[in-house]
């Protein structure tokens, strides 16, 4: 029996070949859509499972306010750590990262160099902690000594070769020797943090402060097995008034109750392992990390896209109804029973579902590399073939084949074969209304894709396209130009030669994403001592505010003619406002204590325009400027007709100047672009979303087209002999369906609004949402709708009016 239903299976697969065709097609695509979110979602929610710890492992975190300056930080003081081990017996261990940004390595005695981004101090205890596999070493001690470094295996391969490096020495920026004391396996890329070198924490001096409110270390406590973090972090609040007590008394001179009386507040956090790549985006974290919103999202539009195809295959099986009800008739009158014949229907959904999961298995497969490029992953195919992955599949295949199969299975195994053998079949089935639903349903999805991807591409425009108060266009960066050394100045003026290169600074600080070191100002003798501010402390050279096109709105910019400048400050427009410091005013890095033997005193010499130095996800924050030598890059601003010329010459410059070391450059437009690249990555997706949305609905329309086709046949017939136009027909048998998309565009438009007002409320500088993305999306619907019911009414109108009018 089972064979027979599935010889029959197949002939009727290729009798219909056309309508086979876009059954196949439309449930490759969903499954498709579901494998892909599948993976992407599998592989959100892995991150950071691979430690053995993870369940017990929680990073502490800082949040507070300081003079109404709320900050929230994945930062911890450097004693945190050794202080939560030591007092606390809930933790049985605690860890340290300490950033430390690029660095130049070499295989001590040799000249080729490797430049490596991902650099970290660690403390020792990094192996027992996290249960990573050390290849070659002793993790017990391969970090507990100073100047030793630990490698990953593709760093260690890339230096050394296939051997051994354990006891071989490497330099670091040309100045440094470090001994290699272990090699370990590369991190998974489901990780929250990824280095390839790891140097001791033990050359850090910073690590072995004894200050609570300087806060520059990542730290992770491993509590106790059966330890809830409930019990830790109710003993946080007393934690707080011993340690962060004091040095509020000591810096701002007020105890802890007049701290808080004044609105502001201290407080520490524990944050499970397993939820900071999802629900964390706080200063100071390793890594860019997910967002749990669009796990959310796209998890619902993959799975409604699946639907959706499903949905289809219910709209054609029983559009082509009239071709097998003789069929269901004869079948019965020859003894079937309606049991049977909802099998064999099964059947045939089954075999569809079949064909089109291995369809989209190849499809997923093929189109793997594209989709990690669309969404910054690395997946792998092999995750698609894994054991757990493959029974996931065949239980969807299952469902999908059930759920779109079992609607056309109960609707045509339920005919009666006298009417079916006699032509009486009554196709105006009462289920004209549920049709109804399913295509608004479609449209709304598909209208909330279009205007989603509208606005935030809308959004990404505006962000290109603000004035952000520096001239971001045609400015050369030259990364790393602190290995230059004392070549650096030189190298500028060098560069400043050519008439292709108008103008050049150096600097440790640009506008881009670069790191910012933030430090806490206290005002000077001409404001309230009692106030405490956070400014972000950086380092020019006098060409920087110029180079950049940076505008003075007060004072003046620093000046070579004036040599007091070495100790004179530029505030943004936001530090002097919340500061209420006037130009010649003086600012103090010490609480205004200006007996202090540390108080550093700055005259403010000018004010700049407040300009946008972080992402605009943010307020503009107070900020200074000092005149000083750290050197992180060298900017130019450059001719933009001559740009790879210009680029070969800085080239031969930095050879002949920094020899054997590699020379980096990128442009700042596109480094201010790349902090917005998630939004550009959720834009691409939901662009692509949206054209499978309306495509697929598109299948469902030309299924409905054919079904109403075939419904009001003998109608088109008799008012095709009373006259009646093709046009006339094809608008007659489109207007019902564009009627149904203008609901969906009503039902849409709040829905899209209220979510995309959302998405944009993370953003502090936003475009407004425009009526006419709405307006454009739906007339956008509803001309796919007409030209896809078009398609199908014209065929019908264009049918020879006796074929549809005989009786037989």
């Amino acid at each position: 029996m089972i064979r027979n239903y599935i010889v029959v299976a197949f002939r009727n697969l290729r009798k219909q070949k056309f309508y086979s065709a876009i059954n196949i097609l439309g449930l490759s695509i969903g499954l498709t859509c579901f494998l892909f979110i599948s993976l992407f979602v599998s592989d959100e929610f892995s991150y950071d499972k691979a430690s053995p710890f993870s369940q017990n492992i929680y990073r502490m975190d800082f949040s507070g306010s300081i003079n109404g300056n709320e900050f929230i930080t994945a930062l911890m003081s450097a004693p945190a750590a050794e202080t939560m081990k030591a007092d606390y017996p809930e933790v049985e261990d605690a860890f340290r990262f300490r950033t430390s940004g690029n660095w130049f390595i070499k295989r001590k005695g040799q000249e080729l160099t490797f430049k490596e981004e991902n650099v970290v101090f660690s403390d020792p205890n990094f192996f027992t902690f996290w249960g990573v596999d050390l290849l070659y070493g002793d993790p017990e001690t391969c970090l507990n000594r100073p100047k030793t470094l630990v490698l990953d295996e593709t760093t260690a391969t890339k230096i050394f070769g296939k051997m051994d490096p354990v006891g071989q020495m490497v330099v670091l920026d040309n100045k440094e020797d470090y001994e290699v004391t272990g090699v370990y396996k590369d991190l998974p890329d489901n990780n929250h943090f990824h280095y390839n070198v790891m140097l001791t924490m033990l050359d850090r001096e910073e690590a072995k402060g004894k200050m609570w409110m300087s806060f520059n270390f990542n730290t992770y406590l491993k509590l106790s097995e059966g330890t809830q973090p409930e019990e830790l972090t109710a003993k946080f609040p007393d934690l707080i008034d011993t340690k962060l007590g004091p040095e509020i008394k000591q810096f701002m001179n007020l105890d802890m109750e007049q701290f808080q009386a004044q609105g502001d507040y201290a407080g520490l956090y524990l944050v499970p392992l397993l939820d900071i790549h999802l629900y964390s985006d706080k200063l100071g974290e390793l890594e860019a990390n997910g967002d749990i919103k669009y796990v959310y999202i796209f998890s619902a539009i993959g799975l409604f896209i699946l639907i959706l195809a499903c949905i289809n295959f219910m709209n054609l099986a029983t559009a082509r109804s009239a071709n097998r009800a003789k069929e269901v008739g004869i079948r019965k009158v020859m003894g079937a029973f309606r049991g049977q014949l909802i099998k064999q229907f099964i059947s045939e959904a089954m075999l569809i579902s079949l064909i089109s999961t291995i369809l989209a298995l190849g499809l997923t497969s093929l189109l793997m590399t594209y989709f990690n490029d669309l969404a910054g992953k690395s997946l792998q195919i092999s995750q698609l073939f894994s054991t757990q992955f493959l029974a996931i599949i065949a239980l969807i295949m299952i469902v999908v084949g059930l759920l779109s199969g079992s609607y056309p299975a109960f609707y045509l195994s339920k005919f009666r074969p006298a009417e079916t053998l006699k032509g009486k079949l009554n196709l105006g089935f009462k289920s004209g209304g549920l049709r109804s639903v399913l295509v608004v349903m479609q449209f709304t999805v598909s209208i909330i894709m279009i205007v989603g991807t509208a606005i935030v591409f809308n959004q990404l425009s505006y962000i290109q396209n603000k004035k952000l108060g520096f001239d971001k266009n045609q400015i050369l960066m030259i990364n790393d130009a602190w290995i230059l050394r004392d070549n650096v100045q030189a190298f500028k003026n060098e560069a400043l030669r050519d008439s292709r290169v108008k103008a050049a600074t150096v600097a440790s600080f640009l506008p881009v994403g670069t790191t910012n070191n933030n430090n806490v100002y206290y005002p000077g003798k001409n404001v309230n001592t009692n106030e405490t501010h956070i400014l972000s402390n950086h380092y020019i050279d006098f060409d920087y505010l110029s180079t950049l096109d940076m505008k003075i709105v007060g004072g003046r910019a620093f000046s070579k003619e004036y040599p007091t400048d070495s100790t004179a400050a530029i505030l943004n427009q936001t530090a002097a406002n919340q500061m209420n410091i006037k130009v010649g005013d003086f600012i103090s890095n010490h609480g205004g204590d200006q007996d202090s033997m540390y108080a550093v005193s700055y005259r403010v010499i000018g004010i700049v325009e407040d300009f946008h130095y972080e992402s605009l996800r943010s307020n503009i924050n107070p900020l200074v400027f000092h005149i000083g030598k750290r050197t992180g890059y060298v900017a130019l601003k450059v001719e933009p007709t001559e740009t790879e010329a210009t680029i070969k010459y800085l080239e031969e410059i930095w050879d002949r100047m920094a020899p054997g070391q590699p020379f980096a450059y990128s442009f700042m437009d596109e480094r201010f672009d790349r902090i917005y690249a998630n939004e550009q990555k959720v834009g691409q997706i939901f662009g692509v979303f949206a054209f499978l949305a309306i495509f697929i609905a598109c299948l469902g329309l030309f299924g409905l087209a054919s079904f109403t086709a075939e419904q009001k046949r003998k109608e088109i017939g008799i008012r095709k002999v009373l006259g009646a136009t093709v046009a006339h027909i094809v608008n007659r048998l489109s207007m019902s369906f564009i009627k149904l998309v203008a609901v969906a565009f009503l039902i849409a438009s709040p829905i899209s609004y209220f979510a995309m007002k959302a998405w944009l409320d993370d953003f502090v500088y936003r475009t407004d949402i425009k009526v006419w993305v709405f307006l454009a999306a739906g007339i956008a619907a509803c001309a796919i709708a007409w030209l896809t019911m078009s398609i199908q009414s014209w065929k019908a109108a264009r049918a020879n009016p006796v074929s549809s009018l005989r009786n037989e």
